[in-house]
């Protein structure tokens, strides 16, 4: 395994730490607190409100984390395998730059952008 390859992996396992500890936290935040809104005219419905509101927003936080961490463990397996920074669209080479800014990228900027563009246009 090449020095960049090294270098990458151990970027990727620094990242996936990371997010791992941030869902960790995050899950811990999620449990309900037993802190109630005294005095509100709303009372009940403005406190259910607010978990929705913030239930609804961890898992959406939830989501993107699992999804990240995802493309990061995509990534590992790509570099054992032989085939990481190859395009999974195209097959041709993802550029050096993007690699170095999102290692766990798995598409070139061409395939890439048509994605967004096609994604865009449904």
């Amino acid at each position: 395994m090449s020095a960049d390859l090294k270098k990458i992996r151990a970027s990727l396992e620094i990242e996936k730490k990371r997010l791992l500890a941030e869902l960790e936290q995050l899950n811990a935040d999620g449990r309900p607190s037993e802190e109630r809104r005294e005095g509100s005219p709303f009372g009940k419905r403005e406190e259910e409100a607010t978990e929705s509101l913030e239930l609804e927003r961890r898992l959406a936080m939830e989501k993107r984390i699992k999804e990240q961490l995802g493309d990061i463990d995509k990534a590992l397996v790509k570099i054992d395998a032989g085939t990481y920074g190859l395009c999974e669209s195209c097959g041709k080479p993802i550029e050096a730059a993007r690699l170095e800014i999102l290692p766990q990228t798995s598409l070139c900027m061409n395939c890439k952008a048509l994605q967004a563009k096609n994604a865009k246009s449904r």
